[in-house]
């Protein structure tokens, strides 16, 4: 297990709200599935899991980013 810390959330087109992080000891940037869409159908957007960044690109209008304070 690694620290991250939280650069802001994305909601899919097809429902699914991403989380992104970043690993503090690598500074790898890391997207999970916070919440999976109650229409979506996609097998790999799995609650808790980790999900590629070009899957995670397609995002809606409406994504909210959430600023971090140092």
């Amino acid at each position: 297990m690694s620290l991250v810390r939280l650069l802001g959330f994305r909601t899919l087109s097809c429902g699914c709200v991403i989380g992104r992080y970043r690993e503090l000891a690598t500074s790898r940037e890391v997207s999970y599935v916070e919440e999976k869409g109650s229409h979506c159908e996609l097998h790999g957007h799995r609650r808790n899991h980790t999900i590629p960044e070009h899957l995670s690109a397609t995002v809606t209008a409406g994504a909210v980013a959430v600023s971090q304070a140092s």
